[in-house]
């Protein structure tokens, strides 16, 4: 590359996070009289929150003795991506409240964002398909009923899809919409947030989970909450899409469907979290037996896309547990394991049967920095018997596929600081070191150097 053209790109991405700065600081300013909910008249919609967030990622080569469709490449690769996010919320009466949040992605992920079950950069899930467009969406729009039950009542800030006010410590939450399983399911204080916290795939969500949702990561669906002061119970029901990594939702629920059932555990307001979540997938989704065993007979390598039967069933479990140390919560442990039945093919999130995930997050209060914070963690994916089998014939999923596959599981480590200068502004620099990427012994290991700036109101 010219020192021309590196320059040019450098300016380019400058000015993009001053334009995101001044826009998102004068919407801060034009609409700060929304300070709380109970002040404002039913039916106003409120501004919540706005949000841009930049990811500069360099991927290192990568020892390659050979390649497939969906492999890991080879080359060095440096990308950016880019989310911006404006957030509204308007309260009704009856305890409803209607939330409207619009996003827009621009920019890819190092190597095509293919190649690895834990990929590097959480944010390009919002690129969709190719050819789906890169103009701004309706990431969420939803309906919400909270139904007090007694007790205390709790402070609520002003946020994302939150409306500021109280609500009850015992009450009844009801949500219908477009929406994000993982706003409700899966969350963790220490890795839940990959625009400020890991951005691993592996270490936001639990990867063997392969909860519903189209390739922007939404869907419609409805979620149900019993919540209490020391426990709360979860259902939610969702749209499936029709086929793997597919933009187009299926319309009938009672032949396709997600389902999850979660039990959090939180005896103390400030204490250990322990979350308990299964889930089970119907959907038009191929088995990998079956398309191992029709590949002979078809004189081609398997495909287990064709192999596509309404019908079909996944399930799977996810332990979910955090524990703050000190510093109020500042400072803590985190980890997660999940597990899928691996028969039928990875259908939503990524191609992982089985995974580990452990790390912590450090306060900056102990070097005088309160509003940084320090993560490490580590990572490991594995794959099913039947799902190792497909790719050892040369099959492919919608992010794996080397062509062949000498198995090993997949290793990960990631390293971040976020460094706060002021207000509203996170840079994290971020490294991670990938062993056996995409679970093959022969290629790798690979290194990610990362750059990110998140600006939010």
């Amino acid at each position: 590359m010219s020192k021309n053209i590196l320059h040019r790109r450098i300016a380019a991405c400058t000015f993009a996070i001053a334009s995101a700065l001044a826009c998102l600081l004068g919407g801060a300013l034009a609409l700060s009289c929304n300070a709380r909910a109970d002040d404002a008249p039913l039916f106003i919609p409120q501004w919540l929150g706005a949000q841009y967030t930049f990811v500069d990622q360099h991927q290192g080569t990568v020892h390659s003795p050979y390649a497939g469709p969906l492999s890991l490449q080879a080359r060095s690769d440096t990308e950016r991506s880019h989310t911006f996010g404006a957030y509204f919320g308007v309260a009704l009466p009856w305890h409803l409240a209607f939330y409207f949040d619009v996003e827009m992605f621009r920019g890819e992920g190092v190597s095509g964002a293919t190649g690895l079950g834990g990929l590097t950069n959480g944010d390009v899930i919002r690129a969709g398909v190719a050819g789906l467009g890169r103009g701004a969406y309706v990431a969420r729009r939803y309906l919400q009923w909270s139904l007090p039950l007694g007790g205390d009542s709790e402070a609520v800030e002003r946020s994302q899809d939150h409306l500021p006010g109280t609500q009850a410590t015992r009450r009844l939450d009801v949500k219908l919409g477009k929406l994000a399983v993982n706003d409700d399911f899966d969350r963790n204080r220490y890795a839940d947030g990959t625009r400020t916290q890991f951005m691993n795939w592996d270490l936001f969500n639990a990867t063997a989970w392969d909860f519903a949702a189209d390739t922007r990561g939404y869907t419609d669906g409805l979620m149900l909450a019993w919540a209490n002061p020391a426990w709360t119970l979860r259902y939610g029901v969702y749209r499936m899409p029709y086929e793997a990594n597919g933009q187009r939702l299926e319309s009938d629920l009672f032949h396709a469907r997600g389902e999850q059932l979660q039990l959090s555990l939180h005896p103390q307001p400030n204490g250990w979290v322990l979350r308990l979540l299964a889930f089970r997938n119907i959907a038009r989704m191929g088995n990998y037996r079956d398309a191992l065993a029709q590949a002979p007979a078809m004189g081609r390598v398997p495909d287990v896309h064709a192999d596509d039967a309404p019908g079909r069933r996944k399930f799977g479990f996810v332990v979910n547990g955090e524990l703050p140390l000190t510093d109020g919560g500042d400072t803590g442990l985190f980890a997660r394991a999940g597990w899928n039945d691996g028969h039928t093919e990875s259908f939503v999130f990524t191609e992982v049967d089985r995974t580990v995930s452990g790390g912590f997050q450090l306060s900056g209060v102990h070097w005088g920095r309160s509003a940084d914070h320090l993560g490490v963690a580590f990572a490991l994916n594995a794959l099913s018997p039947a799902h190792r089998d497909y790719l050892e014939a040369g099959g492919s999923g919608f992010v794996l596929g080397d062509g062949a596959l000498n198995y090993a599981h997949e290793e990960i480590a990631e390293v971040y600081y976020s460094y706060a200068p002021f207000a509203h502004l996170t840079l994290s620099p971020d490294f991670q070191w990938i062993r056996h990427p995409g679970y093959n012994r022969d290629r790798g290991p690979a290194a990610f150097a990362g750059l990110r700036a998140h600006v939010e109101f």
